[in-house]
């Protein structure tokens, strides 16, 4: 099912509802799961579920963590999420929640009851909101005719509301040494703040997602333009400086030039800038992101299977986009910049072959021996542009990583 028409909302606490009429999961770990009583979860299940089956079904999953139990036909599920906990599997479980969001998912209007610690609400949230991915071209039915599809269906708008309740589990946060330092992670509510920064990192997220998830058909250095042009009147900040095409050579910037010279769309660096009011100084923080749009490896061309899926190469550049809106929303007290490098690392006659030799803004030279290596060129020039132009004292560069060597 299409979750492109899905919005996302959350809130603290538990409004009374139907499963029958809007159908709700209720997901947490097991000891938090059981830390929570009949009369905390009743008013999401009544008059369906009883307290004896909400018992019955929590003993299930609680006995199988990960396991979910359906409480009311395709109304109420409960869920557990595994016990073991890694280096790779975090202390919120936040993967085997997305997982099992999106596999209970009913494809209308529906409530996600999340039971968790404070310290967990961030993660889990953002977790789910991973779940409902906005991009989709699905079409529906089979073929009209011969060559003929039938048009995409338009998604069916709905709402998920994601309602937080968080679990009395202080003893456990201390002994994990989690809120130790930190007052407010033991405080057993969720201010209108909390909400608001919760909402801005999903919507960012799934901001993110959708770029990355758009084939360069759709997305490519134009379209990404124009999100960042969205983006900036969206926050009611200054439209984003642009340079492109042979701008970008004449300036110097030779390993953007150079990645995205062969491509039909030009390569271009794009720079998005927050000053706070009062300022003394422009400068601050600089998020600098890899967008290559696609990324054929150039003349050190992909194999077959290498290549697909490449379209997520812009993941750097659509992650600090989104992440800029989500910080510039909170109007932090710092100049905060996000610096784009757009280009499709295409295969033609105008382009890079190894062993050419590029400047970079840097002004320092480089000897290409694999142009399927174009991630740190294009990066060299944003982090320069940030330095020099943006005048930034801390940049944090943002990549998909390469094989290359």
């Amino acid at each position: 099912m299409s979750s492109a028409s899905v919005t996302l909302k959350f809130r603290w606490g538990l409004t009374p509802s139907d499963p029958e009429q809007q159908p709700v999961l209720v997901v947490g770990q097991t000891s938090h799961l059981n830390a929570i009583s009949w009369a905390d979860i009743r008013n999401k299940l009544e008059p369906r579920v009883t307290e004896e089956v909400w018992q019955r079904g929590l003993n299930c999953v609680t006995s199988a963590p990960g396991d979910s139990c359906e409480l009311w036909p395709r109304g109420a599920v409960v869920a557990s999420l595994p016990a073991r906990r890694s280096r790779h599997s975090t202390p919120a479980r936040a993967h085997a929640l997305a997982k099992l969001v999106r596999s209970n998912q009913r494809g209308s209007d529906e409530f996600i009851v999340l039971v968790c610690r404070k310290s967990d609400v961030y993660a889990s949230c953002v977790a789910i909101a991973r779940s409902f991915p906005l991009y989709s071209a699905r079409t529906a039915g089979a073929p009209l005719a011969a060559n003929i599809s039938p048009p995409a269906p338009t998604p069916t708008p709905r709402s998920v509301c994601v309602e937080i309740l968080l679990a009395n589990t202080q003893e456990g946060e201390i002994e994990e040494g989690v809120g130790e330092l930190d007052p407010y992670l033991l405080e057993p509510t969720l201010s209108d703040e909390d909400l608001a920064t919760i909402t801005n990192a999903a919507d960012a997220v799934r901001l993110a997602a959708r770029i990355t998830d758009t084939p360069c058909n759709h997305m490519n250095v134009d379209h990404f333009i124009e999100e960042a042009c969205r983006v900036a009147k969206e926050l009611d900040i200054s439209p984003p400086t642009i340079i492109r095409g042979e701008e970008l050579k004449s300036r110097g910037m030779g390993g953007i030039y150079g990645v995205g010279r062969a491509a039909a769309v030009p390569p271009a660096l794009v720079a998005l800038s927050w000053t706070p009011p009062n300022a003394s100084s422009a400068a601050g923080v600089a998020w600098v992101g890899k967008g290559i749009v696609y990324d054929t490896g150039g003349l050190s061309i992909k194999a077959r299977t290498s290549m697909v899926g490449m379209k997520g190469d812009c993941g750097g550049a659509a992650a600090v986009l989104a992440a800029f809106a989500a910080a510039v929303r909170a109007r932090p007290l710092v100049a905060l910049h996000a610096v784009l490098c757009l280009a499709e690392n295409a295969v033609g006659p105008d382009a890079t072959r190894p062993d050419d030799i590029h400047q970079l803004y840097s002004g320092r030279t480089v000897e290409i021996n694999n142009t399927d290596a174009e991630g740190r060129l294009v990066l060299s020039d944003g982090v320069v542009y940030a330095a020099r132009d943006l005048k930034a004292t801390s940049i944090i560069d943002v990549a998909t990583l390469t094989g290359a060597q």
